[in-house]
């Protein structure tokens, strides 16, 4: 089977993680601290405002609570998005408040969130599909201007910028994901930025479970290091050891893996452009991150080439189904856009682990499909 998403990991990353063996320590402790320090340097941001954290989903409901969201808000976001998020959204007692995306780049525009806003909003919680910035400096604009929170869960985006400014860093808070599906992987895991260091010391404390440091990181401060008096709830999501350094391997080998996906995706290109039938992904090379790689056809054509691919052991899916067709967040109102993108767009197999004939027997089963 050719499989949609592959994690690219070897003999480094078994090293690695034998290190943290032999120390006898496997709970957070100095690779976290080193994976926070690299990861803040990739995205150009000081190790302060970044948190190694279990999981993008656990980031992003920990960030919901750090930003103080709660009953009485609103929170909006496109119904092309990840289920984690709107129930990070819903867990903390705001509404989720949906808005349509652009049925090709299955982003958002600046005038879809514009006309969900209204009096009660705080946010808008945005992805960047498959990795492509979309209009985030407009919607960063547009989230100082109408003074809204502005989140950007992040997931799909690590190594795309716009203008040099990594994407994750033009809101209030970013999101990453480390799960095993992602460009880099640590098995699972996320890290969280922060623009308001507030915000990132609530987090900090909040991921083990309000309580701000375990016993022994106090044991300097106070000579009973051992209790424990929290302010608040929180929630256990810290990141350990054996993530943070298998994720010091894949941060270094992470312009390699994004060279080849970028491959990949333009021999897609190349071959696709010619076939009638099909539209591939819209994307700006220069700053985005391959993560997805999807075509879009007429929908009656769509699951049947999903099948056409499947009996020739080529696994395809689509991502995200639209929130509105949910039972947790359905609405009734109209997403033209989402609803072409979700019968319209299939994603084909891109990771770095893909070979040159692996992407040739996808192009020969895509060309031997009759519309």
């Amino acid at each position: 089977m050719i499989n949609l998403f592959q994690p690219s990991v070897g003999d480094d990353e078994l090293a690695a993680i034998k290190d943290v063996f032999s120390s006898s320590w496997l709970g957070p402790g100095d690779r976290v601290e080193q994976f926070e320090q690299a990861f803040g340097d990739y995205i150009g941001r000081p190790p302060s405002e970044v948190l190694a954290v279990s999981s993008c989903t656990e980031g992003l409901f920990q960030t919901v609570v750090a930003l103080g969201l709660g009953p009485g808000d609103e929170v909006i976001l496109p119904s092309i998005s990840f289920i984690g998020a709107a129930h990070a959204v819903r867990s903390s007692g705001a509404r989720v408040v949906l808005c349509d995306v652009d049925p090709a780049t299955l982003n958002p525009t600046v005038e879809h969130v514009e006309r969900a806003i209204t009096r009660a909003t705080r946010a808008a919680l945005i992805i960047h599909y498959g990795g492509a910035p979309g209009a985030l400096v407009e919607l960063s604009v547009l989230a100082e201007t109408r003074s809204l929170l502005l989140i950007e869960d992040a997931a799909l985006a690590l190594g795309s910028f716009v203008s040099e400014r990594a994407c994750g860093t033009f809101g209030d808070v970013g999101v990453w994901s480390f799960d095993s599906m992602k460009v880099l992987t640590t098995g699972d895991g996320g890290m969280v930025w922060c623009k308001s260091d507030a915000t990132a010391d609530r987090v900090r404390s909040s991921v083990r479970l309000g309580v701000g440091s375990s016993g022994f990181g106090r044991r300097t401060a106070s000579s009973r290091w051992w209790e424990m008096d929290p302010p608040t709830i929180g929630r256990k999501g810290t990141m350990n050891d054996v993530a943070a350094a298998m994720g010091l391997v894949q941060l270094e080998r992470l312009p390699g893996f994004l060279r080849r996906r970028s491959e990949i995706s333009t021999r897609y290109d190349e071959a696709l452009v010619d076939l009638p039938w099909v539209r591939p992904s819209k994307y700006n090379p220069g700053e985005a991150a391959r993560m997805f790689y999807w075509v879009q056809t007429a929908p009656e054509l769509r699951d049947r080439l999903a099948a056409h691919l499947l009996e020739r052991q080529i696994y395809t899916s689509f991502r995200y189904w639209p929130l509105h067709k949910t039972r947790m967040y359905r609405s009734n109102e109209a997403f033209p856009g989402a609803d072409h993108a979700a019968e319209s767009t299939l994603l084909l197999p891109l990771h770095q682990g893909l070979s040159d004939s692996d992407i040739e027997r996808v192009l020969d089963a895509i060309r031997g499909f009759a519309p």
